[in-house]
């Protein structure tokens, strides 16, 4: 079956399910795993070039285009008859960060065919799961996707295991975007929950929003991680200062006492098997002496008050 994914989380499940010989083609944000993705014809183009703008233009631009219902990503249409794949995936959980169903549906208007368009649009780790099962029926390979899940669910239950005993739970403020100031919402509290955490700020299987930022001096984070949703981890750990300058910033009780995180955005917004990556990364942050295991590189990185990056277990 020749696939085109246009959403990195269904670009790793096809992955995970041993399907990459079926892909033949990704979205322009499709970065894992880079062997596989590198080769792959990508069929989308980006509105806005992220490394040229600031993440307050950043969230401008996107805010410009979300209110006309338009996405940042549009498909090329020439391209996708050239492919002629049997199986889209794409998605419906964002019309601005991804190329959405619509857009879609538009493109294959031109193929002379209609190929099967499979949108994902998942809200917790278990819908996520259920997608696994989904993309796996739907790719013709059922079989492929019990194992995978199974071990998916293991490994979320190894860590709730672990923190289920806990009678004190740090309050946590997961950041989806920086400037302005967004709370994280969908999967992510669920995986704070998980990992032996208190979210009490997420929008949790619903969308992520825009906090106002007395809002989170009066919650007052005991941990706060920055997972700004698409920016690579080095660029999250460099932007660091447009939250450590913010007014009340040294009393937080996260600042006081450095437990202060930046996360790989893309095992928190991506809604696909790496999620359970990043709900352990979480669990390890938050209680060390529980979970001993080494992160792997590139999950996370402690903040320093200065600025500097630090490895995480200091």
């Amino acid at each position: 079956m020749r696939i085109v994914s246009l959403l990195p989380s269904a670009t790793e499940i096809v992955w995970c399910l041993g399907l990459a010989d079926q892909l033949v083609g990704v979205s322009a944000d499709s970065d894992w795993p880079p062997e596989l993705v590198a080769a792959l014809p990508v069929l989308n183009t980006v509105a806005i070039d992220p490394n040229s703008l600031s993440s307050r233009e950043i969230d401008a631009a996107a805010a410009s285009d979300g209110h006309t219902g338009a996405s940042l990503y549009h498909i090329d249409p020439a391209r996708l008859r050239q492919l002629q794949p049997e199986l889209i995936l794409t998605q419906e959980v964002c019309e601005v960060c991804a190329v959405s169903r619509r857009d879609v549906e538009l493109a294959t208007r031109t193929l002379g065919y209609q190929p099967r368009v499979l949108s994902l649009s998942p809200a917790s780790l278990d819908q996520v799961l259920e997608d696994v099962d989904l993309v796996a029926r739907q790719a013709g390979v059922p079989e492929r996707s019990g194992p995978l899940v199974r071990e998916l669910r293991a490994r979320l239950d190894a860590v709730r295991r672990r923190t289920a005993h806990l009678t004190e739970r740090p309050r946590v403020f997961c950041m989806e975007w920086l400037d302005p100031p967004y709370t994280a919402g969908h999967w992510v509290p669920e995986m704070v929950e998980l990992a032996g955490g208190c979210d009490g700020l997420g929008t949790a299987y619903g969308p992520s929003r825009r906090i106002a930022w007395d809002e989170v001096l009066e919650y007052a984070p005991e941990v706060i991680v920055l997972m700004p949703c698409s920016l690579e981890l080095e660029r999250v750990a460099a932007e660091f200062s447009l939250v450590r300058d913010l007014p009340g910033w040294p009393a937080l009780p996260a600042a006081r006492s450095g437990r202060v995180f930046a996360g790989n955005s893309h095992l928190f917004s991506r809604s696909g098997p790496r999620l359970v990556e990043g709900t352990e990364t979480l669990a390890r942050l938050l209680h060390p002496a529980l979970f001993e295991q080494p992160l792997p590189a590139g999950t996370a990185l402690k903040l320093a008050p200065d600025g500097t990056h630090l490895d995480p277990y200091r």
